[in-house]
């Protein structure tokens, strides 16, 4: 009676504390673990069939950070970033194709630092403990205000604050993503020797082709954005095989993107329309005064739908002499 009357006790006490603390101020702890800390590990990503194991090693060198992503699974894959920069190497036949890109949000850095952008759209809820890695990991909800986005179900480790896994759950609370280590580890050592692709000499290295110019352009807007999403970043592509540029407009909650990709349709180009759905992610596509528009993203069906619907060209005004 004793023995049970004490797990009780311990029981109420933690909790007592759990309510106690804010959920907001343990998620502002995971946003910067996942960028401060130095780790190792396997990390594992479901979106519907799809499913890719990765080695992650992450290391923060005095404000330098440095992450090494190595594909498990499939075609071997590395991905190097510093800060927002990534370089990844793709193994394709015979060859070594070297990319360059600007990425956020990488697991598990996949909260803002600034949690301020993301409290108008969602609540914060502590649940319980579990163990996932090996690891006590603390339950954070997010769930939505309104149906323009997902609910995230968030394990972050008691000891460390490290974002350990994540889920995406639809408004029936399925879940359609997840993303979750497997393994980790943390780093005690400031060498960089990990930092370095390894090379196959067997093969011949060569950089991508597309060129990316980051152009602001006013020429594109979207009256009616969802509440909370704002324009985030507008890329220009110029893709082999394409005669015109193709326009990126990203848009994002703080969490929840969407890209909407703009090209002109050119003589003998089929245009493409409709809706689709691959996993997680919802595809809107449809023409626009001549142009190829198609939003991409993680979100609900009605959030791709509204931006496509919401987008126009803003055609610039005529001038004329004055006489």
């Amino acid at each position: 009676m004793l023995r049970w009357m004490l797990a009780c006790g311990l029981c109420c006490a933690s909790l007592n504390i759990q309510a106690s603390e804010d959920p907001w101020l343990a998620l502002q702890k995971t946003a910067f673990a996942a960028r401060e800390l130095n780790y190792q590990g396997v990390f594992v990503y479901q979106n519907g069939n799809q499913i890719r194991s990765v080695q992650i090693t992450h290391m923060n060198n005095a404000g330098r950070e440095l992450t090494r992503n190595v594909v498990l699974d499939g075609q071997p894959r590395e991905v190097f970033s510093e800060g927002s920069d990534i370089v990844i190497f793709n193994a394709k036949n015979n060859k070594v194709v070297i990319e360059k890109r600007r990425g956020q949000n990488l697991f598990p850095a996949m909260l803002p630092t600034n949690l301020d952008v993301i409290k108008s759209s969602y609540i914060a809820k502590l649940g319980a403990v579990e163990r996932i890695a090996g690891r006590d990991a603390q339950i954070i909800d997010l769930v939505p205000n309104d149906n323009f986005r997902y609910s995230y179900r968030i394990w972050s480790d008691a000891e460390f604050g490290l974002l350990l896994k994540m889920t995406l759950l639809d408004n029936q609370n399925r879940a359609i993503e997840q993303i979750g280590f497997t393994q980790l580890s943390m780093l005690n050592t400031h060498e960089l020797d990990w930092f370095q692709p390894k090379i196959d000499l067997s093969k011949q290295y060569v950089m991508e082709d597309e060129t990316t110019v980051n152009h602001v352009s006013n020429n594109w807007v979207v009256a009616n954005l969802p509440p909370g999403y704002r324009k985030i970043d507008h890329i220009e592509h110029i893709v082999p095989g394409k005669s015109g540029i193709v326009n990126q407009v990203i848009f994002s909650d703080g969490i929840a993107s969407v890209s909407v990709f703009i090209e002109p349709l050119k003589k003998g180009m089929r245009a493409k329309t409709g809706h689709k759905v691959v996993g997680s992610t919802n595809i809107c596509a449809h023409v626009i005064d001549g142009y190829q528009v198609i939003v991409v993203g993680e979100v609900p069906a009605q959030t791709v739908q509204q931006i496509a619907k919401a987008i126009s060209f803003n055609k610039q005004p005529t001038t004329t002499a004055n006489k």
